[in-house]
């Protein structure tokens, strides 16, 4: 009888596999046709392209991190997988602040250019992805509504109150701690903005970030089913046994509802400005245009 279960069991798990198996060949497929649709001729890679592609050479697996999709609890996951984090196995007893610290992971970008393609050829790579929008809400929310983010206040703030706030208080000159959505998506939309520098990682769309039509991901994640494609990433790499990846019950994450809310005052002309923005990561990873927006 205990036979007859296990490989009931057995067998239900192999389904399951297959069927996130499938899901995911679907994306890839996607992918590979909006990147043959949408984009110019094919470039090589640089250096400069593989910082935010970290390494972990003692399990063969390259993770493109993408903040505001998860990226510290993934970062938690590799610390434990290559020894970073020391004696710790569970990645929630790292603080989220030692998973951003320089050093503690390697990134491609480091290695020479043989090492580089060698990895690219033979290491299980991905990538976790999100609703454009819900990201940069999230994005917005963390950096610039949260009293401790003294550091983006005063960095991105204080210019955005200077450039698109009309008779700005100095208080808010001085601190930039009060800057609201709407002037925020006018800094994103200004066109000197991207022209001074590029854009935070925070905000800059993941094709910049991870450049999924000239490196082939083998996983394409999505926020949205995070917990299932994290599972199927750890069961590929054979870590599954290792180490676990943390389920979130966050009740302040950020929705299509909440996202609803803030884009009710960006007018059509803007919102259309920001969709062309960052439509390429709606084009790419599969999301349609949000029922919210007034341009459609």
């Amino acid at each position: 009888m205990f036979y007859e279960l296990s490989l009931e069991t057995r067998c239900c798990k192999i389904r399951i596999v297959t069927a996130v198996s499938t899901i995911h060949q679907g994306r890839r497929e996607v992918l590979e046709e909006a990147c043959r649709s949408y984009t110019r001729k094919r470039r090589v890679l640089i250096p400069e392209d593989l910082k935010h592609i970290i390494v972990d050479d003692q399990h063969g697996l390259l993770y493109c991190y993408v903040p505001k999709v998860a990226c510290t609890n993934w970062k938690r996951v590799l610390m434990v997988l290559t020894g970073a984090a020391g004696s710790l196995r569970d990645p929630l007893a790292i603080p989220a602040n030692e998973a951003h610290v320089a050093g503690n992971l390697r990134a491609l970008s480091e290695y020479s250019t043989s090492q580089i393609n060698q990895r690219l050829r033979s290491y299980l790579k991905f990538v976790f992805v999100r609703e454009p929008f819900q990201r940069l809400l999230s994005a917005y929310r963390n950096k610039f509504t949260r009293s401790y983010n003294t550091a983006f206040h005063k960095r991105y703030g204080t210019k955005i109150v200077r450039r698109h706030r009309p008779d700005p208080q100095p208080e808010a000159l001085e601190r930039g701690n009060d800057v609201t959505f709407e002037e925020f998506v006018y800094y994103l939309l200004d066109p000197a903005t991207q022209r001074e520098e590029p854009f935070n990682e925070h905000w800059e769309r993941v094709h910049s970030l991870c450049h999924p039509c000239l490196i082939h991901y083998d996983v394409v994640g999505k926020y949205e089913t995070l917990e299932q494609d994290s599972s199927y990433v750890l069961q590929l790499a054979g870590v599954d046994n290792q180490v676990s990846f943390p389920t979130s019950s966050k009740s302040t994450r950020t929705t299509g509802d909440m996202a609803a809310q803030f884009f009710h005052n960006i007018s059509p002309f803007y919102q259309k400005k920001l969709y062309n923005l960052y439509r390429m990561d709606f084009l790419l990873f599969n999301y349609s245009i949000p029922d919210y927006l007034k341009f459609r």
